[in-house]
C-alpha cells in the first residue's frame, strides 16, 4: 500500500472516531439492541427477560455480577456443554485473565468476530499518533511482543490470554505489509514461546536495525523493563553474534532460527559500535544513545505499570516520551488515548462506543463502595469515579470489570477516563493481580510452619518491591514467641514460609514466576518486635484515628515503607519456583 492510500486511510479512521463520539448515546443503544437481538434465547438471558428484548427490561431485570457468579456457566461451557448458555454465537476461545479467583486465572468467552473489534481498535493508533509525530513510515518500530503459554479446556477450546490469541490469529500473522507499522521483530521471533530466546533474537533485531528504529515499546511498562534488563545481561553475546554472523548456539528454536538467517549478517563496525556504548558502568540515558532516531516509548504505564516510569525516565535519561495508547482487557477492549503525548498522570481513555455497552457504577468517595445505580456511558459526570461494567456480544452481562476510572472530560458524546486501580488489588509487579483476600489465604497458609517452633505471627504487610528487574513481592513479618523465651527461626523454615506462599498464590502469579520470569522471587523481611505499633503511631501522627486504624495490608511507599525498612532484622528469598503446570 502506497503512502498516498496510508495517509487517506489515517484521515478515514480519525473522522470515524470523531462520527463514532459525536453519536455515541445512538450507538450504545444500537450495541445492546443488537446484543439482546442475538442472545435473548441463551439459557443465562431467558432466566431473567422471558423471551423480552426491551432495553430497559435488561437494565431492570439481568442483575450485575461479579466472575464468581457466572464461573459455574462458563466452566460447564469449558467442560464441553453448549455455547447457547450464554451466547448465540459458537464460542471459540476462553480467554485467560490476569484476575484472579480462588486461585485461578478467570476464563473470559469469546467469539470469532471479537478479533475484528480487536483489530479495528488497534488500527485507530498510528493514525493518532500521526497527528503528534511525524515521519513514522521512514522507519521501525522495536515493539517487543511475547506469546504466553496456553492450555486447551476438556471440551477442546483453546485457553490463552488475549494478546497471545491476538499474535496467533491470522489478523496478525496475516497482515499487509505497512510502513507505519514496519516491526524490528519477525513474526517468528514473537511467536516463539520460550520467552528468553524470543527476548534475545527480539532485541538482537532491534540492535541490528538500531539506525532505523524510530519508536520502542512494549505492552506492560514491566515487560519493556524487563527486556532492558535482559539486554544488561547478554549484549556481549549478541555482539559477539553481529560481529561473527552466527547466531549464538543456545537459540535452538526453529522458528527463531529461520527468522535470524534472514537478518544476521557479519557486521563488526556494528558490533564494536554496540560494545562501546553498552561496557560503560551507568547506563542511564542508554536507550537514546543505541537507537538514537527513537521518537519515544509506547508502554502502558498507567494504574499500577506507573510504579515503572522512574526507571523507564531513566534509561531514556528523561528524553523519551512515555506513550500509553489503550485502554483493554479480556473482557472487552475500551478506547484509546487521543492525546499520546500527555504526561502520564494526565493520560486519560476516550471510549469508543462501538466496542461494547458499558454502563458505569459510582463509588462513593473515600469508600471504594457502589453507591448508586448504574448510569449509561454518555451520562457520568466529569469527576465522579466508577467502576466500568460489560455487556458484549460473547456471554457477558452487566459484568463488573473491576477497574475503577474517574471522568476527566468528554470528546464529543464519549467520556474520557483516568485508570485509577483495580479493586482490591494490593500487589501487582506485571500481569499478576493480588487482591488482599489472595495474600491473606497464602499468609495463613505459611504461618503454620511456624508452629513447631514454638512461634506466631504477630502482624505483616507487603509491598512491590520493583527497584530491581524482575519486581518481586515483599511481605513484612513480626513474629513473636508462644512463651517467654524469645526464639528465632531457622533460615530453613523462613524459605519454607516462602516457597508455601508463592504456591499458595494465584494461578497467574505463579506462571510469571515460574514460566515467564516475569516475577522475581518472594521476600520475607522480619522486623524487630514492636515495628507494627510504631507503623500504627505514624498513622495517629498524620492525623489518622486509633479506634479505625487497621493494619494496611499493602504498603506503596512513603514513610510507612522506610520505617519498616528501618526495623528489618533479616530477609529471607523463596528458595525454588512454585509449581505451574501448563
Amino acid at each position: 500500500m502506497d503512502g498516498k492510500k496510508l495517509e487517506y486511510k489515517g484521515e478515514k479512521a480519525l473522522e470515524e472516531v470523531e462520527k463514532l463520539t459525536m453519536n455515541a448515546g445512538e450507538i450504545q443503544d444500537q450495541i445492546l439492541e443488537e446484543i439482546l437481538r442475538r442472545n435473548w434465547r441463551t439459557e443465562y438471558l431467558y432466566e431473567y427477560l422471558r423471551g423480552s428484548r426491551n432495553k430497559e427490561e435488561f437494565k431492570r431485570r439481568v442483575p450485575v455480577v461479579s466472575y464468581d457468579d457466572i464461573k459455574p456457566l462458563i466452566q460447564r461451557i469449558a467442560n464441553g456443554e453448549h455455547y447457547s448458555l450464554i451466547s448465540g454465537d459458537p464460542i471459540t476461545e476462553l480467554l485467560t485473565s490476569s484476575g484472579t479467583s480462588g486461585g485461578e486465572s478467570k476464563l473470559m468467552p469469546s467469539i470469532a468476530e471479537d478479533i475484528d473489534r480487536r483489530t479495528y481498535l488497534y488500527n485507530l493508533l498510528m493514525p493518532i499518533m500521526n497527528k503528534h509525530v511525524s515521519g513514522l513510515d521512514m522507519g521501525k518500530a522495536m515493539y517487543l511482543y511475547f506469546v504466553k503459554a496456553e492450555t486447551s479446556t476438556p471440551s477442546g477450546l483453546p485457553a490463552r490470554p488475549v494478546l497471545t490469541s491476538y499474535y496467533k490469529s491470522e489478523h496478525f500473522r496475516h497482515r499487509p505489509f505497512d510502513p507505519y507499522n514496519n516491526l524490528t521483530s519477525p513474526d517468528k521471533t514473537i511467536l516463539c514461546q520460550e520467552i528468553s530466546q524470543s527476548m534475545y533474537c527480539q532485541l538482537l533485531c532491534g540492535l541490528i536495525f538500531r539506525q532505523k528504529v524510530l519508536r520502542l515499546g512494549a505492552v506492560f511498562a514491566s515487560a519493556f523493563l524487563r527486556a532492558i534488563n535482559f539486554l544488561e545481561q547478554n549484549w556481549q553475546r549478541m555482539c559477539v553474534d553481529i560481529e561473527t554472523g552466527n547466531l549464538d548456539p543456545l537459540i535452538t528454536d526453529p522458528g527463531c532460527l529461520e527468522a535470524m538467517s534472514r537478518v544476521l549478517r557479519p557486521d563488526p563496525q556494528l558490533s564494536t559500535e554496540i560494545s562501546r556504548l553498552c561496557e560503560r558502568e551507568c547506563w542511564g540515558g542508554i536507550l537514546c544513545e543505541l537507537w538514537p532516531k527513537a521518537k519515544y516509548i509506547e508502554v502502558i504505564v498507567t494504574g499500577s505499570m506507573s510504579q515503572y516510569i522512574p526507571a523507564l525516565n531513566y534509561y531514556s535519561g528523561g528524553r523519551l516520551p512515555l506513550v500509553s495508547t489503550m485502554y483493554a482487557s479480556s473482557e472487552s477492549y475500551f478506547g484509546v488515548n487521543l492525546e499520546p503525548l500527555c504526561e502520564p498522570a494526565s493520560v486519560a481513555y476516550t471510549l469508543l462506543p462501538n466496542m461494547a455497552y458499558f454502563e458505569f457504577a459510582p463509588i462513593a468517595k473515600g469508600e471504594g463502595t457502589v453507591s448508586e445505580e448504574p448510569v449509561s456511558l454518555v451520562d457520568v459526570e466529569v469527576g465522579r469515579f466508577y467502576e466500568l461494567i460489560v455487556t458484549n456480544f460473547a456471554g457477558l452481562y452487566r459484568y463488573r470489570i473491576g477497574d475503577v476510572v474517574q471522568v476527566t472530560g468528554f470528546h464529543n458524546q464519549a467520556p474520557q477516563f483516568r485508570f485509577i486501580c483495580r479493586r482490591d488489588v494490593i500487589l501487582s509487579i506485571d500481569t499478576d493481580k493480588t487482591t488482599e483476600e489472595d495474600l491473606h489465604r497464602a499468609v495463613a497458609s505459611a504461618k503454620k510452619l511456624l508452629e513447631p517452633s514454638r512461634l506466631f505471627l504477630v502482624e505483616y504487610t507487603s509491598y512491590a518491591d520493583t527497584s530491581s528487574i524482575p519486581g518481586h513481592y515483599v511481605l513484612f513479618w513480626e513474629i513473636g514467641p508462644a512463651t517467654s523465651v524469645r526464639l528465632s527461626p531457622h533460615n530453613s523454615v523462613m524459605e519454607a514460609c516462602c516457597a508455601n506462599m508463592e504456591q499458595s498464590l494465584g494461578d497467574v502469579y505463579r506462571r510469571c514466576r515460574s514460566t515467564d520470569k516475569s516475577v522475581g522471587p518472594l521476600e520475607i523481611r522480619l522486623v524487630c518486635p514492636g515495628t507494627f505499633d510504631a507503623l500504627m503511631d505514624l498513622s495517629v501522627s498524620n492525623g489518622g484515628s486509633v479506634n479505625q486504624y487497621k493494619t494496611p495490608r499493602g504498603i506503596r511507599s512513603g514513610l510507612a515503607l522506610e520505617l519498616l525498612n528501618s526495623r528489618v532484622t533479616s530477609n529471607f528469598l523463596s528458595p525454588r519456583d512454585p509449581m505451574w503446570m501448563v
